[in-house]
């Protein structure tokens, strides 16, 4: 494990997904004495596209004791949020600021609403009064259509498309390449598989799939996983 001073912004949690919002920060010229704190013990040590790796979350109290003050979740999904919940709430029980990020090549109307710790990544468009909670993942080529409302914890993963007034529950996952139909509902902890055509509501905590979406299974998670903070969009 390596030491780091004067540190301001933590990326807790360091796969593919940092690496993405690593570039995002500097294309923002939001970086500022930055670190990754990741509790895979192979990254100890290392860096991660010029950011060090001193070690895992059990750092993260000394880091704040000498003045690091702003988190952003570097953890992805592919299907289940509800880690990267735990790691946003880890980050603001410690007392830090979550990072709100919006990549300059995306698109996000001034008409639109972003909650803190939320990250719109390069390709992606977020259209006018669309809300979106807190620590949301729009994802590279993904477009959030006018008037949808996203929850906290959801991820609209790559090229994925949710049409006008779509609304998507706290914790859901969108797939790749998903397409979502104008007025539909995506319940709490639900998962809409990747290249799915969803035509109509899809319950909390259930699994879809398929041309057009059907049910698949259930996804372990539901609305009770993923309570309100009261800390919603700015």
């Amino acid at each position: 494990m390596s030491t780091v001073t004067s540190v301001k912004q933590i990326i807790l949690g360091g796969g593919g997904h940092a690496r993405v919002l690593i570039e995002s920060l500097h294309a923002s010229g939001l970086v500022e004495n930055i670190c990754v704190l990741d509790k895979d013990r192979s990254l100890w040590g290392k860096v991660l596209l010029g950011v060090p790796v001193p070690g895992g979350d059990e750092l993260l109290p000394g880091l704040v004791q000498r003045g690091a003050t702003h988190f952003v979740v570097g953890m992805g999904s592919v299907g289940d949020n509800r880690p990267r919940r735990r790691l946003f709430e880890l980050g603001l029980s410690a007392g830090l600021i979550p990072l709100t990020i919006i990549h300059p090549a995306a698109v996000f109307s001034k008409w639109a609403k972003i909650g803190n710790g939320s990250v719109i990544f390069p390709g992606a468009v977020v259209n006018a009064g669309a809300l979106l909670g807190l620590n949301v993942i729009v994802n590279t080529g993904a477009i959030v259509e006018h008037d949808c409302v996203i929850g906290d914890h959801v991820h609209v993963a790559t090229g994925s498309r949710l049409c006008g007034a779509v609304q998507v529950a706290n914790g859901a996952h969108i797939g790749a390449g998903a397409t979502i139909r104008e007025g539909v509902s995506i319940g709490a902890g639900a998962v809409v598989g990747a290249g799915a055509l969803v035509l109509k509501d899809v319950e909390p905590g259930t699994v879809v799939v398929g041309v057009p979406a059907r049910f698949l299974e259930h996804s372990g998670a539901d609305a009770s996983h993923f309570t309100p903070t009261g800390r919603g969009a700015v």
